[in-house]
C-alpha cells in the first residue's frame, strides 16, 4: 500500500474487465514510475504488480501534498470522471482532474458536461481531439517495446493470421471469420485464430461464427479460442494480425502486433490510419468491407516473404515513433502543467 505523501497521481481503474484502458495503465504506469512519478491505481481488475491505493485511504486526499500542491485524479472512462467531480467539488478534497479521451464520436451530453468538468483533457490522436469542444492535447498512445517484441526463431510451425478483441459485431470478428473462409482452402500452410472473451449477450454470435467455420471444414484450421493474459506470447506466435473493428476508440492491437514484428491489416477507425502505414506496414481498408479485407489479406497468404518484409518495417516504426517513452514524456508534460512545481 504506497503512501498517500508519495502519491502524484491517481489512475483510476473502476473496471474489471480486460479492455484497452486496462493495457494501457498495465503498460503504463511502470515506466512512469520508472520515469520517477509517484504515482498509483485505484480499484480492481489490475495485477498485484501495480502500487494500488486501498479505498480506506481516499480520506488522505483531504490533504494536499507536501508543499500544498494537489493530486492529480487521472480518468479515462465517464465512471472515473463522475468520481473525480464528487471528490473534488463535493467532499473538497485537493485534486486537479484530467481526462483521456479515446472516442472518436459526438459526445453524448452527459459525456460533454464530464468533460467540461475536467481540469485538463488529454485526446488520443488528432482524429479523436476534433470531436472535443474544450481545449486539449494530444498524446498519442505508445507500446511498451520490452514486453511486446519480435519472436525468435524456433520450431517451424504453419503460418498464422491473428485477431484480438472481444468476440462481438462491433469488433468485426466476423468480418476475420468470412475473409480466411473464402482465402484459407486457396493457402494451405495458414492457419486463423482469433481470441476474444465471448461474453453472453453475444455468445449466439460466437456460436454462428464456429458454425460458419465447421460448414466450411476449417474447423482444424480457424479457431474461436478464450483472450489470453499471455496476449505479447500470443502475438509472437503469428505471421500477420488483422484488426477488423467497426467502431474504435484509439486501438492498442495494431501496435501490441507491429512491436512484435507482425504486419497489420485495420479498418479506417480509431488511430488505425495514424499507426499503420499502408503498403509498407500492412494495408488500411474501408471500414466493414469485407472484400477489401479480403483483398489486402491475400498478398501476404501468397507471399509469406512480404509479412516478414513488412513484419520488419512494422517493428522499426513502431520503435521510431510508438515507444511507450514517448508517451510517459507527453504525460508527464501535461501533468506538469496542470500542477507547475510549488503551485
Amino acid at each position: 500500500m504506497p503512501d498517500m505523501s508519495d502519491i502524484e497521481v491517481i489512475a483510476p481503474h473502476f473496471k474489471r474487465r480486460l479492455s484497452g484502458v486496462t493495457s494501457t495503465i498495465i503498460q503504463l504506469v511502470p515506466r512512469q514510475i520508472d520515469a520517477g512519478l509517484g504515482i498509483a491505481t485505484l480499484g480492481p481488475g489490475l495485477p498485484d504488480s501495480l502500487p494500488k491505493m486501498k479505498y480506506r485511504q481516499i480520506p488522505g486526499l483531504w490533504r494536499a501534498l507536501p508543499g500544498g500542491q494537489p493530486r492529480i485524479w487521472h480518468a479515462r472512462r465517464n465512471v472515473e470522471m463522475l468520481a473525480g467531480i464528487l471528490l473534488r467539488d463535493i467532499l473538497g478534497m485537493k485534486l486537479k482532474l484530467l481526462f483521456t479521451s479515446a472516442s472518436q464520436r459526438r459526445h453524448t451530453a452527459y459525456t460533454a458536461w464530464l468533460i467540461s468538468r475536467m481540469d485538463h483533457v488529454v485526446a488520443t490522436s488528432a482524429k479523436t481531439g476534433s470531436y472535443l469542444k474544450v481545449p486539449h492535447s494530444v498524446v498519442l498512445h505508445g507500446i511498451d517495446t520490452a514486453r511486446f517484441h519480435p519472436a525468435e526463431h524456433g520450431t517451424p510451425r504453419r503460418l498464422r493470421i491473428g485477431c484480438a478483441g472481444r468476440i462481438r459485431h462491433q469488433k468485426g470478428t466476423d468480418l476475420f471469420i468470412d475473409a480466411l473462409i473464402e482465402l484459407l482452402p486457396r493457402y494451405p500452410d495458414w492457419e486463423g485464430e482469433a481470441i476474444g472473451r465471448v461474453t453472453s449477450e453475444h455468445q449466439g454470435f460466437a456460436d454462428e461464427l464456429r458454425r460458419k467455420i465447421a460448414a466450411a471444414g476449417l474447423s482444424d484450421r480457424l479457431r474461436l479460442a478464450d483472450e489470453t493474459t499471455e496476449v505479447d506470447a500470443w502475438y509472437r506466435g503469428i505471421d500477420l494480425y488483422v484488426a477488423p473493428s467497426r467502431t474504435e476508440g484509439f486501438g492498442l492491437t495494431p501496435l501490441e502486433a507491429m512491436a512484435s514484428g507482425v504486419p497489420t491489416i485495420s479498418g479506417d477507425v480509431g488511430a488505425y490510419p495514424e499507426i499503420i502505414v499502408s503498403g509498407q506496414t500492412g494495408a488500411v481498408v474501408p471500414t466493414g468491407n469485407l472484400a477489401a479485407y479480403i483483398a489486402a489479406i491475400e498478398p501476404y497468404l501468397a507471399d509469406p516473404d512480404l509479412a516478414r518484409e513488412h513484419g520488419r518495417n512494422a517493428l522499426a516504426h513502431v520503435r521510431a515513433n510508438f515507444d511507450i517513452g514517448n508517451e510517459v514524456a507527453g504525460l508527464d508534460a501535461v501533468y506538469r502543467a496542470l500542477v507547475p512545481s510549488g503551485s
